[in-house]
């Protein structure tokens, strides 16, 4: 059996990774359509209800809070450092999962918002998914929407989120009784 060290390293590898490969996804797409489809018109991926086509956000999910840009960048900020101080606390692979979508799709728009146009931590995030009377996204929102879908999960499941799996947490706030 493993000891719990070698746990705690793993799910927070597994976070790593997961986050490494979103962000990487994510920032290899935007490079790619914001230099093949920008300017251009849509491309059909399926008929109308789904199509490529570059937009620069400001704001946040919907275009909204445009004039508060900073905000957003301060919000992934913060998502970000959260991200980082619970990654070696973890206490399942499927919470280093989510974690690591969240801190993955989180930094993909924090460095939209940091070096694109204007600059000065206010850049517009590209977007180019296009869903059919929905939203315009780019993989980095799937990847936080895929994040926090797991979450609520984990959450409604009561999957503990921090402690060591496997670990008695008895006497730990939050612990349940068997």
């Amino acid at each position: 059996m493993p000891d719990v060290t070698t746990s705690v390293r793993r799910r927070a590898f597994l976070l790593w990774a997961v986050a490494a490969l979103a962000y990487a996804v994510d920032l290899g797409t935007k490079l790619a359509v914001v230099a093949k489809l920008e300017g251009r018109t849509t491309v059909s991926v399926l008929g109308d209800w789904l199509v490529l086509r570059v937009q620069r956000n400001p704001g946040a999910a919907f275009g909204m809070g445009a004039a508060t840009t900073i905000v957003f960048t301060l919000v992934a900020t913060a998502v970000v450092v959260v991200v980082i101080r619970y990654s070696r606390r973890l206490a399942s692979a499927p919470w280093a999962v989510a974690f690591g979508l969240l801190l993955g799709g989180a930094l993909g728009n924090l460095t939209d918002r940091v070096f694109r146009a204007p600059g000065d931590f206010q850049g517009a995030v590209v977007d180019f998914i296009a869903v059919r009377d929905f939203s315009v996204m780019n993989l980095a929102d799937w990847a936080i929407t895929g994040g926090c879908a797991l979450a609520l999960l984990l959450s409604f499941r009561s999957s503990p989120m921090t402690g060591t799996a496997g670990a008695s947490d008895a006497g730990a706030p939050g612990a349940r009784e068997a």
